[in-house]
């Protein structure tokens, strides 16, 4: 296994950024490969988005990834997204969501020779990152082909109508404002996941499949029912799991690899 750090210009973001990327390309060992390579097949891809107040190397430092890299034999990429909800944000001209969506798919793929197709190309988040992933796979269908988001923070709702003196006890209304926009336009703006979901459909493209995982004590559970219950009602084919937990490392490693199973 390869563990890369990457730095490169980023176009959509306008500065350079850093990515960190385990690459399982010694699976049985290299002399072991010579004459029996476990996988006949070009490698999957899995962008793996972490949450608020996180950054590139959280993955690496509390979950298993690296050896579910290795099992699965998965190249693995993991951004930071700062606290953007990986969202273009127009006004600072960060556009987030191109970055992850787009240019980081492209740009992995030709540089590590992966697999060019949707189906071979997953993302996955959790918490912030698990509303970017929902939203970022569900707006480039095209390159994404299933979606995994464990306990998202699917928040578009709390935040409607909110004015200056808002603050929830993570951010304030500024923070929000500065994120997702007008906040009394925001439930019907394309910073909605379900708006991107229901122009996709409009658009005819054939639409990600989709895994859900909440705890059931988790803050954000009722966000997340709700979800599950708007692409249910939408015909989009998904999987929704709840399973004791609250918001944490030990409920989200306990369902990335059935996350990862799913979408193989």
């Amino acid at each position: 296994m390869s563990l890369i750090q990457i730095e490169y210009a980023s176009k959509a973001l306008k500065r350079t950024v850093q990515v960190k990327a385990i690459i399982p390309n010694d699976v049985m060992g290299f002399e072991e490969r010579k004459t029996q390579p476990v996988y006949k097949r070009p490698m999957k891809a899995l962008y793996l988005l972490h949450g608020y107040m996180g950054n590139c190397n959280e993955w690496l430092l509390y979950s298993n990834i690296a050896e579910l890299s290795i099992k699965y034999n998965i190249a693995v990429f993991m951004p930071s997204g700062e606290n953007s909800f990986y969202l273009n944000n127009e006004a600072m001209e960060a556009y987030y969501s191109d970055f992850i969506g787009e240019e980081l798919v492209a740009y992995t793929r030709v540089m590590f020779g992966l697999s060019m197709k949707n189906e071979d190309t997953i993302i996955a988040g959790l918490s912030m990152g698990g509303f970017g992933a929902i939203y970022n796979g569900f707006r480039f269908p095209n390159h994404f082909g299933k979606i995994i988001a464990l306990s998202s923070a699917l928040i578009i709702h709390d935040i409607k109508d909110k004015d200056e003196t808002f603050h929830n006890g993570v951010a304030s209304y500024s923070y929000y404002h500065h994120t997702f926009g007008d906040l009394e336009r925001v439930v019907k703006s394309d910073k909605n996941p379900e708006i991107i979901v229901e122009k996709s459909i409009m658009e005819g493209n054939v639409m990600p499949a989709l895994y859900m995982a909440c705890g059931t004590s988790d803050f954000l559970i009722e966000q997340n029912r709700s979800f599950h219950k708007f692409v249910q009602s939408h015909d989009i084919e998904h999987t929704y799991v709840e399973g004791e937990g609250v918001h944490d490392w030990r409920f989200w490693n306990q369902y990335l690899e059935p996350g990862l199973q799913w979408a193989l």
